[in-house]
């Protein structure tokens, strides 16, 4: 006969058994479909990773930022093509956790003048149509207005911070522009279309290369600060990111700029002469380095936020009629080569992109002096918000 003890021993074992496998099976079933297109793979690792979406890149407590900017404005494009209601109100939930019921962002200081902070304003936008709540038009008006007493450089650059005297970021561009010129053609009947191709016609005249026609990071119009070039003012290395953020400046504010407007074809002939410059830098697998124009440098390395941004760009100016059809081309073989270069799946189906450039930057203490090796020795991560969000709007426009 079965001792009580030997049978209570194998009734627990079973129950752990049992709980086992059925976990196992609930983690199983919590994996993403095989079937999942690049784009919502990529929104749902978000998702997963970051409930809250000022949680982005493991921020702390709720911030104002371009990161989540971005991040957002590829789900505000996920949500217009999917109608899934989850996209937005993620969007949506970020915005409410910022403002309050009066309309006042906290978290938010204009009179910094920090032009990052312009770019989250573009998802406000949006969130006013559908809900046709003022306190999102508040916050449009309050970013507008840190815009028109943005200090400038002498021939009329915008500061990129007002701790950043006379000196022009090439993010800058991706910053402003975008939310700028939906602001003014839509609440001011484009009184500020000029200033805004101004702003590009200064990196026209300043920040690209004459040599490759690639843009360098910055430019200190007064050419005071040390890492500026003492004849151009320029700063030092061609970051393959700081082109990302150009190129998707000039395909996003095409975007809203009337075709009707005299600076218009000077805009596509921005992107066009840039997305020329760009094709004769690619890697022989059709990506791009940290440092573009010197891929022969030890240590430098193929850069998956810069090259998803440069996709996107290629394939939606092909889309939009900026860019000629085979730049479409260009995007999809550089897409395959990036899946294979960056990209991998964890056993729950959720993205991984490796190599993604750490945040890099100008002047500041301790001083940053901008060379090709301080580029070369940023560390790098896993999914950081640029290459998430690049690689999920390259994906839309090639519909992968």
């Amino acid at each position: 006969m079965l001792k009580p003890t030997f049978i209570k021993n194998n009734f627990i074992v079973l129950l752990l058994i049992i709980s086992i496998k059925t976990i196992a099976q609930t983690h199983e079933n919590s994996a993403l479909p095989n079937n999942l297109k690049w784009s919502e793979r990529t929104a749902l690792t978000i998702l997963d990773k970051y409930p809250k979406a000022w949680q982005i890149d493991g921020t702390e407590k709720p911030k104002w930022d371009y990161k989540m900017g971005l991040v957002l404005s590829a789900f505000e494009k996920l949500y217009q093509k999917t109608n899934d209601k989850k996209y937005f109100n993620y969007i949506k939930e970020y915005a409410d956790e910022l403002i309050d019921a009066d309309g006042n962002n906290s978290k938010y200081e204009w009179d910094e003048y920090n032009i990052d902070c312009a770019n989250p304003g573009k998802l406000l936008f949006k969130l006013y149509d559908e809900t046709k709540d003022k306190r999102y038009l508040k916050v449009l008006q309050e970013l507008r207005k840190q815009l028109e007493s943005q200090p400038r450089t002498a021939s009329g650059g915008f500061w990129h911070k007002q701790i950043y005297p006379n000196q022009m970021w090439i993010d800058g561009l991706y910053m402003a522009e975008p939310f700028y010129t939906q602001y003014t053609v839509r609440f001011e009947n484009g009184k500020a279309l000029n200033d805004i191709a101004k702003q590009f016609e200064l990196v026209q005249t300043h920040l690209v290369d004459q040599k490759t026609g690639l843009v360098y990071q910055a430019w200190d119009e007064s050419k005071e600060i040390a890492w500026a070039n003492p004849q151009t003012g320029t700063s030092p290395t061609i970051w393959g990111r700081g082109i990302g953020w150009y190129m998707m400046a000039l395909v996003e504010t095409l975007e809203y700029y009337p075709k009707t407007h005299p600076k218009y074809k000077a805009l596509t002939e921005d992107l066009n002469q840039i997305a020329k410059s760009v094709g004769q830098h690619k890697s022989a697998s059709g990506l791009w380095y940290q440092v573009v124009d010197k891929p022969e440098m030890n240590g430098n390395f193929l850069e998956s936020s810069a090259s998803a941004m440069i996709i996107y760009a290629l394939a939606k100016g092909a889309n939009k009629g900026y860019l000629k059809p085979i730049y479409k081309k260009t995007a999809e073989e550089s897409f395959e080569a990036y899946l294979k270069e960056f990209v991998s799946k964890d056993s729950q189906g959720q993205i991984i992109i490796s190599k993604v450039s750490s945040n890099v930057g100008l002047g500041g203490k301790p001083f940053r002096d901008g060379t090709n090796e301080y580029y070369i020795k940023s560390k790098t991560k896993d999914n950081s918000s640029p290459a998430l969000a690049a690689f999920l709007l390259s994906a839309l426009e090639l519909e992968k």
